[in-house]
């Protein structure tokens, strides 16, 4: 379950990253409710702090379960060991013969802003090699709803923005790649999208005209659709009162501080010392 994916997280302190990724991908992978950590897994913690251990060990598990889903809906498919430029996850259609790459995204509810940059769409485009496609997948909710630079990079580059929440509503109804059906219209939407849309237009949201090819692939109706979607809204709303309990709990915390503890907590926070210790090792290599 999604919990235990958080448990390994949170006491991976005494293990090497590459030995908790292995057991993150292990428990990921022998989870009976995989569906529960497939509705969490686009939401970062906030228990988890930024640019942390911890953070790019939520990420790794980010990779597994988008590996996991990729191989519930029929493709082969696994978490790639490379650290740094290149995509973390590669499926392969064993019955249509096509590859793709992958990268998984969730993102902090606290995060009030996403730029181009939080989705790397040019990046991920470059990471295919020699896979036919290249497949975002994201929060369905984060994506920009009216226009973004992002929209324009896709169609551009045709890469796919799938979200987990399409992940989600093609696993709960037992959709699988057969010989009649191939998922390869999905990942190659927007090289079909983009000859239909005027240049003025490429930065507007095309998330639903991806999902009425969604729904014609697989002949599953928009009230179906529009269902999960609900579903998931209510859990991303549920959520979010988890995670802002966790920050009225930290207010409280720090309500109970002494003036020494508050004063010792706003220069770590500040990183003054850090400052310091670098201005002297600026100064010092200047000195003869």
């Amino acid at each position: 379950m999604y919990e235990d994916i958080i448990s390994v997280i949170r006491g991976s302190a005494d293990r090497d990253f590459e030995s908790a990724s292995k057991l993150l991908e292990e428990c990921v992978n022998a989870d009976v409710d995989f569906i529960h950590a497939l509705r969490q897994i686009g939401i970062i913690p906030e228990c988890i702090a930024h640019d942390s251990t911890e953070e790019k060990l939520f990420s790794k598990a980010s990779d597994a379960v988008l590996s996991r889903a990729f191989r519930e809906i029929g493709l082969k498919s696994a978490v790639l060991k490379e650290r740094g430029d290149a995509a973390d996850v590669l499926a392969e259609s064993p019955i249509h013969g096509y590859t793709l790459v992958a990268d998984a995204k969730a993102f902090r509810m606290s995060r009030t802003a996403k730029n181009q940059k939080d989705f790397k769409v040019v990046a991920l485009s470059g990471w295919r090699k020699d896979s036919e496609y290249a497949v975002l997948c994201a929060p369905y909710f984060q994506y920009p709803s009216k226009s973004s630079q992002i929209y324009a990079q896709g169609l551009e580059h045709n890469v796919c923005l799938l979200s987990w929440e399409h992940l989600i509503f093609l696993i709960e109804n037992g959709i699988e790649e057969t010989p009649a059906l191939s998922f390869a219209p999905l990942w190659n939407f927007c090289d079909a999208y983009a000859h239909r849309v005027l240049c003025a237009d490429m930065k507007k949201s095309f998330i639903e005209p991806f999902n009425s090819v969604v729904l014609e692939l697989t002949g599953m109706t928009r009230d179906m659709f529009d269902a999960r979607l609900n579903a998931q809204a209510a859990v991303v709303i549920e959520r979010g009162e988890r995670e802002k309990l966790f920050w009225k709990e930290e207010i409280a915390q720090i309500q109970e501080y002494t003036k020494e503890q508050a004063i010792s907590e706003l220069i770590k926070a500040k990183k003054i010392r850090e400052k310091i210790s670098q201005i002297e090792a600026y100064v010092r290599g200047l000195q003869v």
